[in-house]
């Protein structure tokens, strides 16, 4: 099967992060680990899988570049390659992350907007944009499915995805979407209370992490961490 590869920004394994939302979504993507959803925010587990689902599949992870294939000229030496030598050339970046709602679905969302932030994300959409291969017409279709605008179809069709440049909008997804209210914010309560502790300081993003997804019905596991700054 062909694999996927994404560039993620993930917490380091040794931050309390990372345990705390590989047991929330029930998949560590470093480890391979799978937890049992538990009970929380007044709801059962069958109903805590049932939302944690989708971002289940990719790991617990912010998006720097959305899953490409790899172009047809392009192998994986390759994008390792260029990505260990754009990692030199970017500087760690620290900013403070509260749970909030993004449309109908919750994340982790940084506090304040960073310019740095977004711009390290555009660079990682231009700079690697040679090693991705043209989606499908059955992805673009789901894509448009959801309803996009003039600029994000352009997006769409110059960068294989739509929600890029100033469409972007960092966060660590924590759910698939909860459509209604009264769940939605039994569930931000459950998760501000629960990640609280790993957010009392701010977090660094100083490693942009490949992520590898081997065949369409796997989950995304970590191929690399790849140090900002060398």
């Amino acid at each position: 099967m062909t694999p996927r590869f994404a560039l993620y920004a993930a917490p380091a394994t040794d931050h309390p992060l990372h345990e705390i939302a590989a047991r929330w979504l029930g998949w560590d993507p470093e480890t391979g680990a799978e937890y049992p959803a538990q009970p929380a925010a007044g709801l059962d587990a069958g109903r805590i899988a049932a939302l944690t689902a989708e971002p289940r599949r990719y790991g617990f992870h912010g998006t720097l570049k959305p899953p490409f294939f790899l172009a047809e000229d392009c192998d994986e030496g390759q994008l390792i390659l260029a990505l260990e030598k754009f990692a030199t050339t970017r500087k760690p970046l620290r900013f403070a992350l509260k749970p909030a709602a993004l449309g109908s679905f919750l994340a982790l969302r940084p506090a304040t907007p960073s310019a740095e932030l977004d711009a390290l994300a555009a660079d990682c959409i231009r700079d690697f944009d040679r090693f991705r291969a043209p989606p499908s017409e059955q992805e673009l279709a789901r894509r448009r499915a959801a309803g996009l605008s003039e600029r994000q179809e352009q997006y769409l069709r110059d960068w294989g995805y739509p929600y890029v440049l100033d469409e972007f909008r960092m966060h660590f997804t924590l759910t698939g979407r909860i459509r209604d209210e009264a769940e939605r914010g039994q569930v931000l309560a459950h998760l501000t209370e629960l990640t609280a502790p790993a957010l009392r300081s701010e977090f660094t993003l100083d490693e942009i992490c490949l992520f590898v997804q081997g065949d369409p019905g796997a989950k995304f596991r970590v191929a690399g961490r790849y140090r900002l700054g060398g």
